[in-house]
């Protein structure tokens, strides 16, 4: 039983004093080369995923009319910026609209830039935004079955993935993540 014990604690302790990164969302179990895309920005101006290079990406599927999971990350992120300090700089919030009919440039503008002026906003054709959403397997549906005033509601995909310096997908952070856990990956990948 003691040399049982030795055999599998001996492995254990070589891979955690390797001193690999400690990440505290959910790792993707095989690390994606995120294809480039091209999308349309809170300015007008044209956004190249390549372009990012050297920065962790922070993405977000939602939509401006949301009543709660948008709000809630946009302000998560927010703590998330203003703990990174200088280093917030080497990074990238942007926020990807699942409901292109209502999000005009303008208004992706003022929503994102309501809770941080350096986040990104982005929108584009419906081909071009599906094109993305099928990168990361993003869910979004139009839902008229509510009373809303809003018309309608979408219901999409709440998780935040978290792009490398080298443009690979790395991490999903679930809604709900406390910021410093967000804080804490982002600092791992900018190492």
């Amino acid at each position: 039983m003691r040399k049982l014990l030795v055999l599998i604690l001996v492995p254990v302790l070589v891979v955690g004093a390797c001193g690999g990164p400690s990440f505290r969302g959910s790792i993707v179990a095989e690390p994606l080369e995120v294809p480039d895309f091209v999308l349309t920005d809170e300015n007008g101006e044209t956004f190249r995923l390549s372009d990012q290079r050297g920065n962790v990406v922070l993405l977000f599927f939602g939509y401006t009319s949301c009543p709660d999971v948008c709000p809630t990350t946009l302000a998560n992120w927010r703590k998330v910026h203003e703990s990174l300090g200088d280093d917030a700089a080497r990074v990238r919030f942007v926020f990807v609209t699942v409901d292109p009919e209502r999000d005009s440039v303008e208004r992706l503008g003022l929503h994102v830039n309501a809770f941080n002026p350096d986040f990104i906003g982005l929108t584009g054709t419906p081909e071009e935004l599906q094109a993305v959403y099928d990168i990361f397997d993003v869910y979004y549906e139009k839902d008229t079955s509510s009373a809303s005033a809003l018309g309608y509601l979408v219901n999409h995909t709440a998780t935040t993935f978290v792009l490398d310096t080298e443009g690979i997908w790395r991490l999903r952070e679930t809604y709900g993540t406390p910021s410093e856990d967000i804080t804490h990956d982002i600092r791992q990948l900018l190492e």
